[in-house]
């Protein structure tokens, strides 16, 4: 009807998360990281009331119940002379349902547990390595000139580094003294040891793009305008030029998480990451590497885990990276 206001367009971040529904990959990839993440939290609820068992404490004498029979958890090998001991595999029930590990302890609990740490990590690297790239990119490439040549060489020099042997060598340093900033001291067998590394390795990858949007959004025509009226710089960059570059964060994310786990778990594997008691997906994996050829589900199972959280981690990225080109696409034409 001609008397009544036509209802406004959607913003661009709706028409983004309308887009990103719409991509039934990524709502797939979505409700898997989110199954993942419950199932992880839930770690404590299963060891106690399911499996009922302490995953963080050695049962190498200890036995389940199977079928009315009890049955040792550490039983004979099977080569012809029955020389040594295994775990008990996969029972498929509540108690040991993957199995032992060479301690005796339950390995979907420690899967579990150990989830809630490899997730930990990773997300909370990922966003400090989006602080920190987000800071130097937007410094480097609003700044120019010196600032940008020296933060620049700076990120070139840790480019040229293998990722894993500069993870390492930061690790190495770190696990044996811990890390020490300024007044603060974190203990070496803190989670903030290898959030820190990770954040610290993958930086100059995210900090590039970043660099690259700010220099071209620096010779807009609207931040140049903002300058003409003699803004503060400090403004410009909070409210014209930080807003954005949020897109290039928001895809950014997913990839840097995969990243994170997957140096994460590496880590862990070489005991420079979690540090015991403590699990992680990777430090499993390293308990399962003397069972490969007699219980390969201790290394089998959190390598499977790892496997389709990086997948669902990229697709969801894929997915937020064609709808955040929707978004820059309505952006534009508004």
């Amino acid at each position: 009807m001609a008397g009544m206001a036509s209802s406004p367009p959607p913003g661009p971040w709706r028409q983004a998360i309308r887009a990103l529904g719409r991509n039934r990959s990524a709502m797939i990839a979505l409700a898997t990281l989110l199954l993942v993440t419950l199932a992880c939290l839930l770690a404590p609820l299963y060891a106690r009331d399911i499996a009922r068992t302490d995953p963080f404490v050695s049962n190498v004498a200890g036995s389940v119940m199977l079928d009315g029979r009890e049955v040792d958890i550490m039983q004979p090998n099977d080569n012809p002379l029955h020389l040594g001991l295994s775990p008990i595999g996969p029972t498929w029930r509540a108690s040991y349902l993957l199995g032992a590990d060479s301690q005796g302890r339950d390995l979907a609990s420690r899967l579990l547990y150990g989830g809630r740490n490899s997730l930990l990590i990773s997300s909370c690297a990922a966003v400090l390595c989006l602080v920190l790239a987000a800071t130097t990119g937007i410094i480097a490439g609003f700044s120019g000139g010196i600032v940008d040549a020296v933060l620049s060489r700076m990120m070139d020099i840790m480019w040229a580094v293998p990722v894993y042997l500069f993870a390492i060598s930061l690790s190495i340093v770190t696990v044996s003294h811990g890390l020490t900033l300024g007044p603060f001291v974190v203990r070496a067998d803190s989670l903030f040891i290898p959030v820190f590394i990770i954040a610290l390795v993958y930086m100059p990858y995210a900090a590039r793009p970043i660099r690259g949007r700010v220099m071209a959004l620096r010779g807009a025509e609207f931040v140049t305008a903002a300058r003409c009226l003699g803004v503060p710089r400090w403004r410009i960059v909070l409210r014209d030029i930080l807003p954005n570059v949020t897109t290039t964060l928001v895809m950014l994310g997913p990839l840097l998480m995969a990243l994170s786990l997957l140096a994460e778990s590496a880590l862990s594997f070489l005991s420079l990451g979690v540090q015991a008691p403590a699990a992680s997906w990777g430090t499993i994996i390293q308990d399962g590497e003397g069972l490969i050829y007699t219980r390969p589900m201790v290394a089998v199972a959190p390598g499977l885990a790892i496997v389709v959280v990086v997948l669902a981690l990229n697709i969801l990225g894929d997915g937020l990276r064609d709808a955040l080109d929707v978004r820059d696409a309505g952006r534009r034409s508004s």
